[in-house]
């Protein structure tokens, strides 16, 4: 452990070490490029991630905001897909079983193109704002009326009229540098008041860690949480944290929260000994799972074996970009129309329908989330298709 000169942005400590570096890497990778051209030559820059020993945050020390824009033609959507709808759909319900929200005003931060926000009013008849630089009002028309309405732009205390009784923000906190200003900032909109509910979702490092997952390691998410850092963060912010687990396979981190009313620690939170262990690990192991997946697909690809990858979003713009993965991926497919037909950032892959499949049969699928697994074999089966199914 080496005494750092930038401390860390959660907790302050100078207490980090690095555990991963990549030396080039697209700044974004939910972008939307036209040509083949314009995706290579797509900018990229260094990606350093820090360990703090002091709280267990993990957070790209290089990470330059300026270099990511949101508010450009960015498709981030999940929700093209049924097992993601239905998972979003039960976080809704969960929300309503514990608040009732009828009549009262939801903020959601990070709204994205507003699908969930949608479902929140649609279950629980609250009255909602979305605020996200990258909202499409096309993409919920007639949305925008008496009880959801939007404003496209970056979180900003001074730019909300009407305190929250609710607060929603669901993977936004992993794109934010200064995690803790961001949280005094909702602290700000939350004010003196004790009666506001705090909703949180965001993806949790440790399996990533524990699995060497390096696909799950890109650019804009700049800041890599635990079910303990993620709490420990909101409690210097004065918040209590209320409920705290890991769902969607371990994915994602859920957390809820509420001002400060000296509720005790839950037993979740109590992980840094088990995230400091990981952390030693991390270097060895993600080298090993890099090794075993470009061996994988360049075997394969000698063989003259037709790879595809399925998932053309971050996922696998950073599995392709990380290992240097060119011609040896021959597809990438996405079910999100608003991807299809667009070019993925520094290897220029074009992203296909699955239809696409059916024309250019692939022998091997490599499908860049296990949760969907069962999903994606389902629709390669009603296309006549069996090829080597596997997931990272």
């Amino acid at each position: 452990m080496t005494k750092a000169p930038t401390p860390c942005p959660a907790c302050g400590s100078h207490h980090l070490t690095q555990i991963y570096r990549l030396d080039a890497i697209p700044v974004q990778s939910c972008i939307l490029l036209d040509t083949p051209a314009e995706a290579r030559d797509f900018p990229r820059r260094p990606l350093v991630l820090m360990f703090c020993d002091d709280c267990g945050f993990v957070f790209n020390s290089a990470f330059d905001l300026a270099q990511v824009d949101y508010a450009s033609t960015t498709e981030e959507s999940q929700h093209f897909s049924g097992t993601f709808n239905r998972f979003a759909r039960d976080l809704v319900a969960e929300i309503a079983s514990f608040y009732d929200l009828r009549g009262l005003n939801t903020l959601e931060i990070g709204c994205g193109k507003g699908d969930f926000l949608q479902e929140l009013v649609a279950q629980t008849g609250t009255r909602a704002l979305g605020v996200d630089p990258g909202f499409i009002p096309e993409r919920l028309p007639g949305a925008d009326g008496q009880d959801i309405a939007f404003q496209r732009e970056y979180f900003d205390p001074a730019t909300i009229a009407t305190p929250p009784d609710f607060i929603v923000c669901r993977h936004t906190l992993e794109h934010i540098p200064a995690v803790g200003q961001f949280l005094a900032d909702i602290a700000t909109v939350i004010g003196a008041r004790k009666d506001v509910g705090v909703f949180f979702e965001t993806p949790d490092v440790r399996r990533v860690l524990a699995e060497g997952a390096f696909w799950d390691i890109y650019y804009e998410h700049c800041s890599y949480f635990s079910l303990g850092s993620h709490a420990r963060l909101f409690r210097r912010a004065g918040l209590d944290v209320t409920r705290l687990y890991a769902a969607y396979d371990d994915q994602y981190i859920i957390q809820y929260a509420e001002p400060a009313a000296g509720r005790p620690v839950l037993a979740a939170e109590d992980d840094l000994a088990a995230m400091r262990a990981l952390a030693v690990a991390f270097p060895a192991k993600v080298a090993q799972i890099r090794a075993f997946w470009t061996d994988y697909v360049r075997a394969r690809h000698a063989d003259g074996k037709r790879v595809a990858i399925w998932g053309g979003g971050s996922k696998g713009v950073s599995f392709l970009t990380t290992n240097g993965l060119g011609p040896e991926v021959a597809q990438v497919i996405d079910i999100n129309p608003f991807k299809q037909g667009k070019y993925l950032p520094g290897t220029g892959h074009l992203v296909s329908a699955p239809e696409s499949l059916k024309e250019a049969r692939p022998d091997t699928v490599i499908v860049m989330n296990p949760v969907y697994l069962s999903e994606i074999g389902a629709q390669l089966a009603l296309m006549g298709l069996h090829p080597e199914l596997v997931a990272v």
